[in-house]
Order: structure tokens, then C-alpha cells, then sequence
């Protein structure tokens, strides 16, 4: 090959190299600087008991309670949500400062809660509600301004005969109904059930902003990329979560826990607000709104996002508590947003933090596995957009601000309270920068953050 050709083929490589970064990095933009979004597991699961008991594993309680699939599908027979109201749903999140919408539209039980002519077993089909909530979903979101996503239960299928979870040694998958493992083939499944169905949900209802994926780990290279590829195929601008497999996402994901420090790669935090994911009528294990908002504070600070999951219940009804939390973090971000939205992390994360010592495995039920601390310690954090920093004093009660990491913040031109127009007085001293408080109002959520606007 002469020189001239392999240096155009080199120039080409770049090129090309760079468009498609350029491409990526852009159609991630409005998701690392959104923030926080809305989780919601929804599903035949949201009847919220099984036989006047708690659901053994929740929203998994097909598995825990070894229900037969014909048994299971009788839920579908009463599941009748005639107080679903996609309006309401959507602009409580607006209201929250949220984003973005990410929900179930089919969980490990194998049952779809959207439209699915490839698959009868559907909320349409299925039920004698025989509508499509996605498409309300869909118009409200695009009415409100949201962004619009599915969650796709990828390795987990207990509707199926084909998904062969439980080969990857978790046995995690329908054996009581499907018990021939030898005789299973994952990649049937997959071309089946799992491409239709993704097909109907990118063509059936506008744009989508994430395809949010779950249990991958049964899923080969080979299986994650060419899903990959179709969903690309469909809509190039769809953002697939790390949950696809294989290295294949393009963001990763921290379920019920916070990363320990600052990752500049794209990463989410999904959270409960109570303690399941799906509607439990024995659920009481609420977050105050208090705690969500320090979870907020923290997970952007260090460069994630924030997924903050509800379980509406068989009616279509958010439960009342999620209501009023959402409500009331909405109040904080009125004040607030602009220290979240479009930030970044910056040199320091925190100043003040105590260690986290009170996390323990499954300490608000078996179901949710949850990591997060539970501690209220005032403390600092710290983040940045353009020439400004921000400084979020969580559940401060002192008078003043004494820190050595805003020491180090030359050329300062100003700081102010967002949400006040008292003068904020500040001098530094010795190695540093104190901040004196005005008299602050009692808030529900008592998380103030100071902006310092650098020259």
C-alpha cells in the first residue's frame, strides 16, 4: 500500500475515531447534566400481598413464593388500574426537579406492561384494563418536558421456557414450571422475546431516552452487542445503561449504594424511597425527605445521577408518602436547582463527612439490599459549574462556616445564600475561608447551599 493511501486511511481513522466520540459525549449531555430522575417499578407484583401476607421478595415474589407462571398469570385476571393517571405521575416528578422517567416495562416475571403484539402475556392482552399506560406515559413526558425510559429485564424471565438464568450458577431462574435446563436456549429467548419486544417498545412510542437493562450476567458478548446494535439501529440518540453486559453501556450503575468517591466516568445511583421497590402494603420503611436530599447532594457531588424509585400499587396510585416526599424535595430544588443541574465534581468532595459506619446488608428488608446510610451528621460538600462553586451545608445548625478546603479558592468575588437576599459576610482566616450564616427560617430540609462566584 503506497504512503499517500495509508496516510488518507490513517487521517480517515481519526476522524471518524472523533465523530463518533463527539456523537456519544453529545447524546449523553442532557442526561450528566439532568441529574435526578424517577424510577418506577410497577407490574403485576403491585398488588402489594400474596395471600393476605407479605410478598416473599417483594417485587421478585413469582421466585420467592415459587408461584406456577398459570397461577401468576390469574394477578392479571383483577389487575385493574382505573386510577392510573399518567398526567399525575409525570408532573409530580416535574414538580421534584426531576428529569427523566425510567420504568418497568417488563420485570423479571416475563409480563409487559406496554403493548406487545409479539407477546399476549401483556397489561393489554392480559388484563381487563386492556390499555397501554407507556403511551400516556409517553405523551405526559413529552407534554412536562421529561425524558422517557424503559427498564427491560434482560437475563431474568420467568414467563419464558427459554431463559436460562439460572446456569450461571444464581438460580435465579423458573425451574418449577421450566425445570430441563440442558434443554433451554438463552439465545432463542433472546431473539424471540427479548429483540421484539425492544423493537416495540423503540418504535411505539417516540423517542426514548434510555433503554435501562437489568440482569445481564447470563447474556455472551456476542448477545449484548448485537442488541446494541439494534437498538442504534432504531434510535441512534438511546443511551443504554452498563446493565446490557459485556462492557457494551454507557454509563454504569451503583444500586442502593453511594460510590466512595468522585468517578468521572458516567455512573447513576438508583435508590429506594421506602424500603422495597415495588408497592408493598406492609412497606412503612419511608426516607425523609431530609435524607433523599443529602443522597442527592452526595451522589451529584461525586458525578453521578440520582434514580429515585417509587412503587406505585395495583390501582396505579402513588402511594401518598412518595407524594408528599417529592413534594417537598421539589420545594428544596425551586431554590436550589441550579447547584445540581448541568454541575460537576470539583478538586475536593467533602469536608466534614463522617465515615459511614451504620450501613448494613439488607437493613430495610431482604428485597432491597439497601447500602445507604441512614446517618444525619452536618457536613460539607462541594461542586462546580463555570466560575462558581457550591457549597451544600447538609443539616448545618452551626452559625458559621469554617473550612480549609475553600481556603484554597482564590480571586473570590462574591458568595450568596441561593434562596436569600441577605449579604453573606466571609473573610478568610489563617488557612480558612469562614462563612458567617444569616438568621435562617426553619425548613423542612435543612440544606443550604452557598454559591461563590469567582472573578
Amino acid at each position: 500500500m503506497n504512503k499517500k493511501l495509508t496516510f488518507a486511511l490513517l487521517i480517515y481513522c481519526i476522524v471518524a475515531n472523533n465523530i463518533a466520540t463527539y456523537a456519544q459525549s453529545n447524546k449523553m449531555q442532557w442526561w450528566q447534566d439532568g441529574k435526578f430522575g424517577l424510577f418506577i417499578h410497577w407490574g403485576l407484583y403491585s398488588i402489594g400481598e400474596w395471600k393476605g401476607k407479605p410478598q416473599k421478595s417483594n417485587e421478585h415474589f413469582m421466585f420467592g413464593e415459587q408461584i406456577p407462571l398459570k397461577e401468576y398469570a390469574q394477578i392479571g385476571k383483577t389487575f385493574n388500574p382505573q386510577n392510573f393517571n399518567a398526567d399525575t405521575w409525570v408532573k409530580s416528578a416535574k414538580d421534584a426537579g426531576m428529569k427523566y422517567i425510567v420504568i418497568t416495562a417488563k420485570h423479571h416475571d416475563g409480563f409487559a406492561m406496554f403493548n406487545s403484539p409479539s407477546d399476549e402475556y401483556n397489561i393489554v392482552q392480559a388484563t381487563p384494563f386492556h390499555h397501554d399506560p407507556m403511551k400516556d406515559l409517553a405523551a405526559a413526558c413529552k407534554k412536562y418536558g421529561l425524558k422517557f425510559c424503559f427498564y427491560y429485564s434482560l437475563g431474568r424471565d420467568w414467563a419464558s421456557p427459554q431463559s436460562t438464568w439460572a446456569k450461571v450458577g444464581s438460580k435465579a431462574g423458573n425451574t418449577w414450571d421450566f425445570p430441563n435446563e440442558k434443554d433451554k436456549d438463552n439465545n432463542k429467548y433472546i431473539e424471540d422475546k427479548v429483540k421484539p419486544q425492544l423493537k416495540e417498545l423503540l418504535t411505539q412510542y417516540g423517542p426514548i431516552g434510555v433503554i435501562w437493562f437489568d440482569t445481564p450476567e447470563g447474556t455472551t458478548p456476542a448477545q449484548s452487542e448485537s442488541i446494541r446494535k439494534l437498538i442504534l439501529s432504531i434510535q441512534p440518540n438511546c443511551i443504554i445503561n452498563s446493565r446490557i453486559g459485556n462492557g457494551f453501556g454507557d454509563y454504569d450503575v451503583s444500586e442502593q449504594k453511594i460510590i466512595a468517591n468522585t468517578e468521572l466516568k458516567p455512573w447513576e445511583s438508583c435508590i429506594t424511597m421506602s424500603g422495597k421497590w415495588g408497592f408493598s402494603k406492609f412497606d412503612k420503611s419511608w426516607k425523609t425527605p431530609e435524607l433523599l436530599v443529602r443522597h442527592l447532594v452526595e451522589i451529584v457531588c461525586k458525578g453521578g445521577n440520582f434514580l429515585l424509585n417509587v412503587g406505585p400499587n395495583s390501582l396505579g396510585e402513588l402511594p401518598e408518602k412518595s407524594i408528599e416526599n417529592l413534594s417537598v424535595i421539589g420545594s428544596w430544588m425551586k431554590i436550589n436547582q441550579e447547584a445540581i443541574y448541568g454541575t460537576r465534581p470539583w478538586n475536593t468532595v467533602n469536608e466534614f463527612a463522617a465515615s459511614i459506619t451504620d450501613v448494613k446488608e439488607d437493613v430495610m428488608g431482604k428485597s432491597s439490599n439497601d447500602f445507604t446510610s441512614k446517618k444525619i451528621t452536618a457536613d460539607l460538600y462541594f461542586n462546580q459549574k463555570e466560575k462558581n462553586i457550591y457549597v451544600f451545608a447538609r443539616s448545618w445548625t452551626a452559625t458559621t462556616i469554617s473550612s480549609k478546603s475553600l481556603a484554597q479558592v482564590k480571586n473570590i468575588k462574591n458568595i450568596s445564600l441561593l434562596g436569600s437576599m441577605k449579604k453573606i459576610e466571609w473573610q478568610l482566616q489563617h488557612d480558612s475561608l469562614v462563612i458567617n450564616l444569616p438568621t435562617l427560617a426553619k425548613t423542612e430540609i435543612p440544606v443550604y447551599v452557598f454559591k461563590i462566584t469567582t472573578k
